[in-house]
């Protein structure tokens, strides 16, 4: 019997083209917060609007809403990437009173997809204020050995990048 399963098996990785079945890529996470020595009003001020984002992150040169109104969710955003390429995003939530919204990527030339992100200003306890920005995605590549620029890791570092820059901006701006 033991005989006759493995011999299944072996036939099974054969016909599958010598390698077993891989996995479809899996979500990535990515959270990062940052404490600014500033009211959560003025704060959330200075991110809330969903076509402000080039005004407090230093990587975009371009924000503009191309559908809807802002703050509004269905609004669809074009951003600009400095000395690079464009790509649109669309607000999913916005919730003035709780200081948070949540967006989605529609279209994009980075190496990621399925992107939906996160932004919320809280109290620190401190008279201060703790942004946290966080996203869930996959990465866009399906196939089992993906190029290392491609890769679960590539993403990741990606999307930290990201976060790590604006909210270190932020926090410059706002105070340290």
């Amino acid at each position: 019997m033991k005989k006759i399963l493995l011999t299944m098996a072996v036939l099974a990785v054969t016909a599958a083209g010598g390698t077993a079945l891989a996995d479809a890529p899996k979500t990535l996470k990515v959270v990062k917060t940052v404490n600014i020595q500033a009211p959560v009003d003025k704060v959330w001020n200075t991110v809330k609007d969903f076509d402000s984002l080039n005004k407090w992150h230093p990587g975009f040169a371009k924000d503009e809403i191309v559908e809807g109104d802002d703050n509004k969710p269905g609004t669809v955003r074009k951003l600009t990437i400095k000395d690079g390429p464009s790509f649109t995003e669309e607000l999913l939530a916005f919730d003035d009173a709780t200081h948070s919204y949540r967006y989605r990527i529609i279209e994009s030339p980075l190496p990621v997809r399925n992107y939906v992100s996160h932004i919320s200003v809280k109290p620190d306890g401190k008279g201060g204020s703790k942004v946290t920005w966080s996203g869930t995605f996959k990465r866009k590549s399906t196939s089992d050995t993906p190029p290392d620029a491609e890769n679960d890791d590539a993403a990741i570092k990606l999307i930290t990048g990201v976060y790590e820059g604006g909210l270190a901006n932020l926090k410059k701006m706002l105070g340290g």
